[in-house]
């Protein structure tokens, strides 16, 4: 059933059903939409075969990074009517982008509406899983002050490996400079952007090999699925830090688990998860989470996990519905959006 739906009494341009919606989505939605009175119905249910008949008599679907938009979905979105699939996310590895251009459904994407947010929410993964100020916290509000167990290192000119060096991957560079440290990236298309701010490219085997912290910021492609895998983790230093806050499968779950039972990983830092659909955005407090390997995850006192949270800053939610409306707008108009997702642009990029 639909959390609300609003409707503008000046002009009703398009029609846009926005799957996955919670709170946010609504109130950012329902501000950006001042500037374009479209009619806007609002749905809990995430997008899948079985609730993509909701769109039915709709313009546009308007989806999130866990919604499924494989074949069968687009079917059923074109013949109810919708002909824009308008991402509120940078990505689309949930999308069957050939089959939605065979299918004559336009897909649009927020390339970039907030890559500081990410890149501070990466340091502080860093920062909190090395002085442990997550188990820090706990003990001080039971009225334990000992320090042992609490022992970290000093960030300064530590070497850090960078993997994908789009607008967030920059950000951390120039975060990482301001530790004086080392950054190692590694990109099929180098930024001069990321030089300038001090990055130094090699290859992926260097900087496995040479890198203390290694931060993945590329998207999912069939080129980067478990890039982080058992040959990757043991070309990798003893007691390397790996922070993901890219994309769920670019990490091989159980060879993780394997790298930090052996202590070839001493730290872990997570927003995304490769099952994360079943999990991330929803309050499951009172449930017994099913998936195992999540639960053994959990279970590592070097671990720390967020739920997909790095996005989630007021300039990157405002941003993100404005230009989501925007690039709607300009499909409307002028049939043109400089956000386009075109299957041929796409595959095999590590942009």
């Amino acid at each position: 059933m639909p959390l609300r739906r609003t409707q503008s009494d000046r002009r009703t341009l398009m029609k846009i059903a926005f799957f996955s919606s919670k709170k946010w989505v609504v109130d950012a939605f329902t501000a950006a939409n001042e500037a374009h009175g479209y009619d806007q119905t609002f749905l809990e249910a995430r997008l899948s075969k079985e609730t993509a008949s909701l769109a039915a008599g709709f313009d546009v679907a308007c989806v999130f990074v866990n919604d499924t938009v494989d074949g069968a979905v687009i079917d059923i979105l074109v013949e109810g009517g919708v002909h824009i699939l308008a991402l509120r996310c940078s990505g689309f590895n949930n999308v069957a982008l050939r089959k939605a251009e065979s299918s004559g459904l336009t897909v649009v994407r927020v390339p970039a509406y907030s890559p500081y947010a990410v890149a501070e929410h990466t340091l502080g993964l860093m920062l909190a899983l090395n002085r442990k100020y997550y188990r820090a916290y706990n003990r001080v509000r039971d009225g334990n002050f000992s320090l042992d167990g609490l022992l970290g290192f000093d960030i300064h000119q530590k070497t850090v490996g960078i993997i994908g060096t789009g607008k967030i991957g920059v950000n951390l560079v120039r975060l990482m400079r301001g530790f004086d440290c080392r950054v190692l990236a590694y990109d099929k298309f180098e930024s001069p952007e990321a030089m300038e701010a001090g990055a130094e490219y090699v290859g992926l085997e260097a900087l496995y090999s040479k890198s203390d912290i290694i931060s993945l910021h590329c998207p999912l492609t069939h080129e980067t699925y478990h890039m982080i895998n058992d040959f990757a983790i043991d070309s990798m230093k003893q007691g390397v830090m790996i922070i993901n806050t890219s994309r769920g499968p670019l990490i091989d779950t159980a060879a993780v688990i394997e790298g930090l039972k052996s202590g070839r990983i001493s730290y872990l830092g997570l927003d995304v998860y490769e099952e994360e659909a079943d999990l991330f955005f929803e309050d499951l407090s009172d449930q017994v989470i099913q998936d195992d390997q999540f639960v053994r995850l959990q279970m590592f006192p070097n671990v720390l996990i967020t739920g997909h949270q790095a996005f989630f800053t007021k300039e990157a939610v405002k941003n993100i519905a404005e230009t989501t409306l925007q690039n709607i707008r300009d499909l409307s108009e002028t049939g043109f959006s400089v956000n386009l997702v075109k299957a041929a642009d796409v595959y095999g990029s590590l942009k």
